[in-house]
């Protein structure tokens, strides 16, 4: 199978039947393979889950052997906003092509991502038109707030998991992506983990993968 985006595809075990997907979004300068590290303990559990680890389409301007999602080199918002959206449609034709090819729908598909990933995430999540399974973000931020209520079509099902030191992206970011989702009616719940920066812990994967479960 070829997708649009360069992708890690871990596919079941012994055969299993696909019933479910999990797109994991890898962060700035990153790649598939560094994200897809999550789907080792992960796929333990969810036996009949796909696991797609995407490149973003861009090669990353601070680091030639990453890849970005949008570019950050220029400190303009209403830049990074037009950036994002057209990371938003590529990820939306990954999609859908992830649907064609294992026969799914949005109803079985995570969407989860780190940081830019878990922004892309969160902007795929609320404005396609169906509900996914549920959206799993660490470490990130809603990139608009004003943008993203003016474009929200579906309230999917969210958590939120932050490093309480994180330097790169405050976790003053999850209170206001929290405060953004309950005024806008999505199910939203958060993880602040103490003495945690910008990385994903173990205490990270596991209530994640304990959040998936219970949606599967």
């Amino acid at each position: 199978m070829i997708f649009c985006l360069d992708s890690i595809i871990i596919k079941p075990e012994n055969g299993f039947e696909v019933k479910n997907a999990v797109i994991l979004l890898h962060g700035y300068g990153g790649d598939g393979k560094d994200i897809s590290m999550l789907s080792l303990n992960w796929k333990r559990h969810m036996p009949n889950t796909v696991f797609i680890c995407p490149n973003g389409h861009e090669t990353c301007a601070l680091n030639p052997k990453g890849y970005q999602w949008f570019d950050l080199s220029r400190d303009d918002p209403d830049y990074i906003l037009k950036q994002s959206i057209i990371a938003e449609n590529k990820i939306k034709q990954l999609i859908q092509e992830i649907k064609k090819e294992f026969n799914l729908s949005n109803s079985e598909i995570c969407l989860s991502g780190f940081s830019q990933g878990c922004m892309i995430s969160l902007n795929v999540g609320l404005t396609s038109e169906e509900k996914f399974l549920c959206i799993v973000g660490f470490s990130g931020k809603i990139i608009d707030q004003n943008n993203l209520k003016k474009r929200m079509k579906s309230l999917t099902d969210t958590l939120l998991i932050h490093g309480d030191i994180d330097q790169v992206v405050p976790s003053i970011h999850l209170l206001e992506a929290k405060d953004f989702l309950i005024r806008n009616s999505v199910e939203v719940k958060t993880l602040l983990i103490k003495n945690c920066e910008h990385h994903i812990p173990i205490e990270a994967s596991s209530t994640a993968l304990n959040y998936i479960l219970k949606k599967i």
